[in-house]
């Protein structure tokens, strides 16, 4: 993870350098407040959204959004989205959607005692898949005519068009659902489409239920007058696993979808299904990174990281969608280059490679090198302003990390323990849950013993204090690193100046050399 933390406003405009090119873009920084004032629906509703709200929150040390602002508040949307992270993946869309979204989701989600509680209260829809125990692909029927009717009454939903949540680097094929439901619903059609035994869709499977005072649930022809949007929505994870990493929800192009004539059975004809499908996918990878394979990734990462280093300090982080951007730009000059110029690339990986070795040995960073940016007596006085605060925090952070230590450990194990969850990933999942369980649990018990020993009034007052201490180990841990890192070079730099100034001198050569590949 990147050393130093953001220093920037929650409300960053962004403009590329290539203007003529690039819109501007809105970036935001979301804080656990901000994410639960966007809760809609009813009071249960809004308290999982706030309980999700502050879970993610506490997993990802930074959540960082672009063009939230263009989701419109009033028009039927479908979003499309990448899937690269389970239950964390819509998670993260619905606390930071100013909208009420419906999100479909597996099937088999439904039947989990608990969580298919929360899933109905969230207002999700099951899709039938192949792959699944539950594989009757027909009952499809009844979940797309729910979506046609929210549409219809300009609400929103969000649908996974890839159709599983995977680990590989680059979108996987996507299906035709998204297409079939956005059709459908300018379509017009007196009567539902039969099934099998003659009956309709909703006659033959029960109906699915969704808060809201206007849904139909007749058979009232609709027109073609709605004004439905398809917006693409991209998801980027610095590290999907790991605890306090940070991640990038891209929201991308909204378009217009265009009506078509439906058949006898009321299903769009599958030429236009293909084509709108086509028009997902290219909207959708604009907004995602794609490439071929994890060694691709892998050389991709490092070469951003270093080039981006240049910039950052102990006063500034660069956001998310500046490394966003440039791994998009970074990914295809690699791809040409390693067509073109094979030697070249080899040769540029091989020297960010040596780098990064030298840079391993010496215990140091490549942004920490950037100490020299500021004056001596300013990087004494940080460092040692953030110290004393950890000294005069350290008897709440003892207390916090040890109390929360066996959830934290175990909330990791159940996390490596169970990867996937039928053919899904779902490794963070399982992680953020366990914590989301083990965590409150941790502070029930603190307050069970206190009880026993002491009152109830004192127990009752241990629990924001034992969440304090938790919170508190949590900030010291993380600007302890953060020090240590800051504290390496600045010792590197006093103790073997040849050393650091060689490094910051290659560095900036490296630097020239990507950045000359990117433009």
């Amino acid at each position: 993870m990147q050393a130093s933390r953001l220093r920037s406003s929650p409300k960053i405009i962004l403009k590329n350098s290539e203007e003529t090119t690039q819109p501007v873009e809105t970036i935001k920084i979301l804080r656990w407040w901000n994410m639960i004032f966007l809760g809609k629906g009813k009071f249960l509703r809004q308290i999982i959204h706030a309980a999700i709200s502050i879970a993610l929150r506490l997993f990802f040390r930074r959540i960082e959004t672009t063009n939230v602002e263009k989701v419109l508040p009033d028009k039927p949307i479908i979003f499309v989205l990448n899937h690269p992270n389970g239950l964390v993946d819509p998670a993260l869309v619905f606390v930071s959607l100013p909208r009420r979204v419906s999100f479909l989701a597996k099937s088999t989600l439904f039947s989990i005692p608990v969580g298919g509680a929360i899933i109905r209260a969230l207002e999700a829809l099951p899709v039938y898949r192949r792959i699944d125990a539950d594989g009757d692909m027909s009952k499809n029927l009844e979940t797309f005519r729910v979506c046609r009717e929210l549409l219809a009454q300009n609400r929103c939903i969000a649908i996974f068009p890839e159709g599983i949540s995977h680990d590989e680097t680059k979108l996987k094929p996507i299906k035709t659902g998204a297409a079939r439901i956005a059709l459908g619903a300018l379509g017009v059609r007196s009567e539902p489409p039969a099934v099998a035994g003659g009956l309709s869709a909703q006659e033959n499977y029960p109906p699915i239920n969704i808060d809201s005072e206007n849904i139909t649930t007749n058979n009232e022809q609709r027109t073609t007058d709605i004004d439905l949007k398809i917006m693409a929505v991209g998801l980027f994870y610095t590290s999907k696993t790991a605890f306090r990493s940070e991640v990038l929800i891209r929201y991308g192009e909204i378009f217009d979808v265009t009506p078509v004539e439906l058949d006898e059975n009321g299903e769009p004809p599958h030429e236009e299904v293909q084509k709108l499908t086509d028009k997902i996918e290219n909207v959708l990878r604009n907004v995602t990174l794609n490439l071929e394979s994890a060694e691709e990734l892998d050389t991709v990462l490092k070469a951003e990281a270093l080039f981006s280093s240049v910039y950052e300090n102990l006063l500034f982080k660069e956001t998310l969608t500046h490394s966003f951007r440039r791994l998009q730009s970074l990914a295809e000059k690699y791809k040409l280059l390693g067509q073109n110029e094979p030697e070249k690339m080899r040769a540029l990986n091989e020297k960010i490679t040596n780098y990064e070795n030298d840079l391993k040995s010496s215990g140091v960073t490549a942004e920490s090198l950037s100490v020299l940016q500021h004056p001596t007596w300013y990087v004494f006085r940080y460092l040692v302003l953030r110290l004393f605060l950890i000294i005069l925090l350290a008897p709440l952070a003892i207390v916090g990390a040890i109390i929360h230590s066996p959830a934290y450990v175990f909330s990791n194990f159940i996390g490596l323990m169970f990867k996937t969850h039928g053919a899904d990933a779902a490794g963070s999942t399982y992680k953020i849950v366990a914590a989301m369980v083990f965590m409150p649990l941790t502070w029930l018990i603190v307050a069970l013993i206190i009880w026993y020993f002491f009152s109830w009034q004192i127990a009752l007052l241990s629990i924001p204090l034992t969440i304090l201490c938790g919170y508190v180990a949590l900030r010291s841990s993380e600007t302890l690193i953060d020090m240590t890192v800051w504290l390496k070079s600045a010792w590197l730099l006093f103790r073997q100046r040849g050393l650091f100034l060689r490094l910051l001198v290659e560095r900036e050569t490296l630097q020239k050399e990507i950045g000359d590949l990117i433009d």
